[in-house]
C-alpha cells in the first residue's frame, strides 16, 4: 500500500519510488491513524482546534501579517510581489477590513470566503466554524506571481485601538488569528516607527499566538521617517512593550526598514536598512525548505496537547459520582482545575507548559456533562506515545534525506529577485570594490598622507619591519585578528616587511574595515600595488615563506 513504508521504522518510498511526497504523506498517515482517534475520543476538536485535513499537510508555506491599521501591511505585500493584487486597498484610515489570502493562481481574481471554505484543495475548510460574519470578511486573492509559487501570504484586518470597532467585528478576531497562527509558517508583526502604542486589541492578538513564539518575527516599518536618535528610542520602546506581551526566554528578532518602493526620507541608516532587508528576505526564503520540519513540529505540539487533554477529560469523568450530586461535583471540579493540573503533572510526568490555559478550559467545561465523558483508553494514549517515540524520528531522518536529494527550494521573483545582483549588491563599488574601474591605483589618492607616516617609522632600504608597522596599525584599535588579515593582504611579496606601497595598501584596508565593510580572503587585482603587479604576473617563485 501507499503507506506500507510507515511500518519500516526509518521511512522509505511510496509505490512510485518518490521520496518527496513521502514526508507529507507520512505526516498525514501518522495523524489520521495515531492522533486523530485520540482527538475524536476526547472531544479535542470542540475544545482546542478542528481536525487537520489533507490540504493542511499539502499547502504551501504561509506568512501571516498582523499589525495596527496603517502600519503598511498591504503595502508590504505589494513590495514583496512588486505588483498590485486583486482586492487590495491602501489608505491612511483602516482600509483592509478583511482577511485576504494572497495565493498563486493562473487566473487573476477574487474568491469569496463562502466559496473558499468548501474548496478541499485549500487549507481553509475549517474556518466555516467562525460563521458568516467572518466569511463575509474573508477572501482569496489569486494571481500568477512568481513569489506566490513558493509561499502564500495572509493579510489581516488592521487592528484598531478603540473598543467600539472591536465589538463591531461580529466574530472572534483573536480566535481567528489563533487558528491561522497554528497553521502558518511565519507570523510577521508589523509596527510603524511613528505610532508604537500597542493597543489592547493588538495585545490580545499577540497573546493569541501563545505557543507559536518560534514563528514570530517583528518588522519596524517606516524606520526612515525618523532620525537615528529617535530610531534608537523607538526600537528600545518596542522591545520593552513586546517583552511584556511575548513571554519567551529569547528576544524576538526585529527587522528595521522601509518596506515600500519610495525614496528613503532619511538616508543616514541606509546601509543598516539594506542589511536588515536582506536578513528578512533570507528568513522568508528559508520557509519552503523548512516547511516539512515546521509541519512535523506542529504535529508534535498538537499530539502533546491532545494527550494532556485526554488525561484531563478522563480524570473529570473518573471523579464524577454515579447517581446523585452531579451538578455540585461538576462545580467543585471546575474550581479545582488548577490543582487537578498539578496532580496530573506529577502523575504522568508532564511539563506544565503542555497544559491548556486553565481559565479558558474552566469556561469551556461549563457546557459539558462530565458523566458523559469517556474514561481513559490507555491503548489510544500509548499509540500516540509510540508515534512520538519512534515514528517521528523516522520522519525526521526522511526530511533530512529529502533535503539532500531535492534541490533547495527558495522563494524567488518579486522583490526577492535582483536584490543581490548588479551594481546594487552589497559592497559593490564601495569598500573593497572601490576603485575597481578607475584608471589609477585608488590607494595613490591618499598615498602622500600615508607616506608621511611611513617615513616616521624608520624604513631601512625602503622597508619597515613588522614590529614598527604593528605599532602604527594598532593605533586603528582594530582587533588583532583583523589586523593580522590586513597584514597578510598587504604584504604582497610575503617578505615580512612593508615597502611604501604595501604600507599605503595596509592603511587603505584599515580604512575600508573602519567604514564597516568586509575584507576579502584574497587581494583583488585592482588593489595590488603597481610595483608588485609585474612580479605577480610572471608568477615569480617567492621563496621567503620557506626562510
Amino acid at each position: 500500500t501507499m503507506f506500507s513504508w510507515v511500518n519500516k521504522e526509518q521511512g522509505g518510498r511510496n509505490k512510485d519510488g518518490e521520496m518527496f511526497q513521502t514526508v507529507t504523506e507520512g505526516l498525514q498517515a501518522l495523524y489520521t491513524k495515531k492522533l486523530l482517534p485520540l482527538e475524536e475520543a476526547y472531544l479535542f476538536h470542540d475544545f482546542h482546534s478542528p481536525a487537520l485535513e489533507p490540504a493542511d499537510f499539502q499547502s504551501k508555506p504561509m506568512v501571516l501579517l498582523v499589525g495596527q491599521y496603517s502600519t503598511g501591511k498591504t503595502t508590504f505585500i505589494r513590495y514583496l510581489l512588486e505588483e498590485d493584487f486583486p482586492g487590495m486597498r491602501i489608505g491612511p484610515e483602516p482600509t483592509t477590513d478583511c482577511f485576504i489570502a494572497v495565493m498563486h493562481g493562473e487566473n487573476e481574481g477574487i474568491i469569496p470566503g463562502n466559496a473558499l471554505v468548501v474548496d478541499p484543495k485549500k487549507p481553509f475548510r475549517k474556518l466555516n466554524a467562525f460563521g458568516n460574519a467572518f466569511l463575509n470578511r474573508f477572501i482569496c486573492s489569486q494571481m500568477p506571481n512568481q513569489v506566490l509559487q513558493s509561499i502564500s501570504i495572509i493579510d489581516s484586518p488592521g487592528i484598531l485601538s478603540g473598543e467600539k470597532q472591536r465589538i463591531s467585528r461580529g466574530y472572534n478576531f483573536s480566535e481567528v488569528l489563533r487558528w491561522f497562527g497554528e497553521r502558518v509558517d511565519r507570523i510577521i508583526l508589523l509596527f510603524d516607527a511613528h505610532k508604537l502604542d500597542i493597543s489592547d486589541e493588538f495585545s490580545e492578538a499577540i497573546k493569541a499566538f501563545r505557543g507559536q513564539d518560534d514563528k514570530i518575527r517583528v518588522v519596524l516599518n517606516k524606520a526612515d521617517q525618523v532620525d537615528t536618535q529617535q530610531l534608537m528610542r523607538v526600537y528600545g520602546a518596542l522591545m520593552w512593550s513586546l517583552g511584556k506581551v511575548i513571554n519567551t526566554p529569547e528576544v524576538v528578532r526585529v527587522y528595521l526598514g522601509s518596506y515600500w518602493a519610495k525614496p528613503l526620507q532619511n538616508t543616514e541608516n541606509r546601509r543598516l536598512f539594506e542589511a536588515e532587508t536582506q536578513d528578512l528576505f533570507r528568513d522568508i526564503q528559508s520557509l519552503p525548505r523548512n516547511a516539512a520540519l515546521r509541519k512535523l513540529n506542529d504535529l508534535i505540539k498538537r499530539a502533546r496537547l491532545a494527550k494532556v487533554h485526554a488525561y484531563i477529560i478522563s480524570h473529570l469523568k473518573k471523579e464524577m459520582p454515579s447517581l446523585f450530586g452531579k451538578e455540585n461535583k461538576k462545580k467543585e471540579l471546575i474550581s479545582k482545575l488548577p490543582e487537578i493540573y498539578v496532580q496530573l503533572q506529577r502523575e504522568y510526568h508532564i511539563s506544565p507548559g503542555d497544559f491548556p490555559n486553565v481559565i479558558k478550559m474552566q469556561e469551556q467545561l461549563e457546557h459539558y456533562d462530565f458523566s458523559k465523558f469517556p474514561s481513559l483508553k490507555t491503548k489510544l494514549v500509548e499509540s500516540v506515545d509510540k508515534m512520538l517515540a519512534s515514528k517521528i524520528s523516522g520522519l525526521m531522518m526522511m526530511i533530512r534525506e529529502e533535503e539532500r536529494k531535492q534541490p533547495t527550494q527558495v522563494v524567488s521573483g518579486g522583490a526577492f529577485e535582483g536584490s543581490q545582483d548588479g551594481p546594487f549588491g552589497q559592497g559593490y563599488g564601495e569598500g573593497i570594490g572601490a576603485g575597481a574601474d578607475a584608471e589609477d591605483w585608488i590607494v595613490s589618492r591618499d598615498k602622500p598622507k600615508y607616506d608621511e607616516i611611513f617615513y616616521t617609522l624608520m624604513p631601512i632600504n625602503g622597508r619597515i619591519s613588522g614590529m614598527n608597522a604593528k605599532k602604527e596599525m594598532m593605533s586603528s584599535r582594530l582587533p588583532n585578528s583583523v589586523l593580522g588579515k590586513i597584514w597578510k593582504l598587504a604584504d604582497c611579496d610575503k617578505d615580512g616587511m612593508l615597502d611604501d606601497e604595501e604600507f599605503a595598501l595596509a592603511q587603505h584596508l584599515i580604512k575600508v574595515k573602519l567604514e564597516g565593510y568586509e575584507l576579502p580572503s584574497e587581494l583583488p587585482s585592482h588593489l595590488v600595488p603597481p610595483a608588485h603587479r609585474k612580479s605577480l604576473m610572471v608568477g615569480s617563485p617567492f621563496n621567503h615563506e620557506e626562510e
